[in-house]
């Protein structure tokens, strides 16, 4: 029975085995894997426009004069004709100092001068009659010489006098303190009604000029040349002063000078600009970002900063293929970055779609989707990490065009960038 079972078993296994193999087959594989869902992204289009390279810096701003105005004479304070914070200009009435002490010693030396006057009269008449006395043989010439030593005393005593009284009459215009030059009064040192003293080291007020400004700042000493060389070529080099956070230019001024030295130190060079800041929005002594515009690249291929990946030996960028929505790794060399949009020297075309935001899940191949931001710059798809803010105003849809370069500072995201000395550490990376 058991041979005859096994012989009809294998006679019919032709019909018995597909159907046992396919349910084995089926119960060990499981469910089918569901095909892959497409990655949400946002993109962005590669642009062709014309990029502003500048040197970055941090600067001080400087006034042109500082002067701290005290008085010259002793008194008292009888009128303060300021207010603190005040624009004035040279020549302004300031301050009034007690001017009846010094109008008595005009008076003195006034009267003083005229009796020497009168004087030297007497004493020249005297010294004609001598003289003609002596033509007659009627005096003798000891007289003759003394006369002539009284006129020269006279005469003597009688600039002595004219230098007081001159000197009275200055101190009397001291008395009164007017701007010696135009700009703006600080908070005020000294009250009226107090009793000054000449040269105080406090002073009575400081005056700053503020029409025109100038602003210090340093660049890197491997600049030098191309600093230089832009000289050169073009007389005036345009220098914008930024705030602290590099979002706001407070003004645009011209290259003005450069140090004959580098500072060992530091290993940087001083450059000074001057501004006409008629806006009064430069301040001296304040801290503010210079950039100095050294060069200008045009038809620069640009995309967002956020597109651009560092990989181990190479950067690159995903770029979405139009026929079948996949992406592709596309190796990139880089150029300088202005204001987040950053250079690309060779790897892109005009046109091409990159990808800036959810990188992160990518690979060559995927599939992709389209994902727009909400108004919060936040993702509207289920399940998938919410975009920063940042990226998704800089982020573009297929369709839509890329957003100028904006003139605001960013660092180059690698060694061999054009114009830029900043490492690659400074790359950024979108979540």
């Amino acid at each position: 029975m058991v041979l005859a079972l096994g012989s009809a078993a294998w006679y019919y296994s032709p019909q018995w085995r597909p159907w046992l193999e396919a349910r084995l087959v089926h119960k060990a594989a499981g469910p089918a894997r569901p095909p892959a869902r497409p990655v949400p992204v946002l993109t962005a289009t590669v642009n062709q426009e014309t990029v502003n390279v500048y040197l970055n810096g941090l600067g001080t701003v400087t006034a042109f004069n500082t002067v701290t105005v005290r008085s010259r004479v002793d008194g008292e304070l009888i009128r303060v004709d300021f207010s603190e914070g005040q624009m004035v200009n040279q020549g302004d009435l300031l301050a009034e100092i007690d001017p009846r002490p010094y109008e008595t010693q005009r008076d003195q030396a006034q009267g003083k001068l005229i009796q020497d006057e009168a004087a030297l009269k007497l004493a020249k008449v005297t010294l004609d009659r001598q003289i003609e006395l002596m033509k007659q043989n009627a005096t003798t010439p000891q007289l003759v010489d003394q006369q002539e030593a009284v006129v020269s005393q006279a005469e003597a005593l009688l600039m002595i006098d004219k230098a007081i009284y001159e000197n009275s009459l200055l101190q009397l215009e001291y008395c009164r303190i007017t701007a010696p030059i135009s700009g703006r009064i600080g908070l005020r040192l000294v009250d009226q009604g107090n009793i000054v003293r000449a040269n105080d080291s406090n002073g009575l007020m400081v005056i700053t000029q503020l029409e025109p400004i100038a602003l210090v700042f340093t660049i890197p000493q491997d600049e030098i040349p191309r600093v230089q060389q832009r000289i050169r070529e073009q007389q005036a080099l345009v220098v914008e002063a930024y705030d602290r956070d590099f979002r706001t230019r407070l003004a645009t001024g011209k290259l003005s000078a450069i140090d004959n030295q580098v500072d060992a130190t530091t290993g940087t060079l001083r450059l000074k600009a001057m501004f006409d800041n008629k806006d009064h929005i430069l301040f001296p002594n304040q801290f503010v970002n210079a950039r100095l515009l050294i060069d200008s690249l045009e038809n620069a291929l640009v995309v967002p900063n956020a597109a651009v990946q560092r990989g181990p030996e190479h950067m690159y960028v995903y770029v979405v293929k139009p026929d079948d929505s996949t992406v592709e790794l596309r190796e990139v060399t880089l150029g300088p970055i202005e204001s987040g949009q950053v250079c690309i020297s060779s790897g892109l075309q005009v046109g091409e779609v990159v990808v800036t935001d959810g990188l992160d899940k990518l690979q060559p191949g995927s599939k992709v989707s389209l994902r727009e931001p909400d108004g919060d710059g936040k993702s509207s798809g289920k399940g998938e990490d919410s975009a920063k803010g940042k990226d998704s105003a800089k982020a573009n849809a297929v369709s839509a065009p890329p957003t100028p370069v904006q003139k605001s500072p960013e660092s180059s995201p690698g060694d061999d960038s054009p114009g830029h000395g900043n490492g690659s550490g400074s790359q950024k990376r979108s979540s």
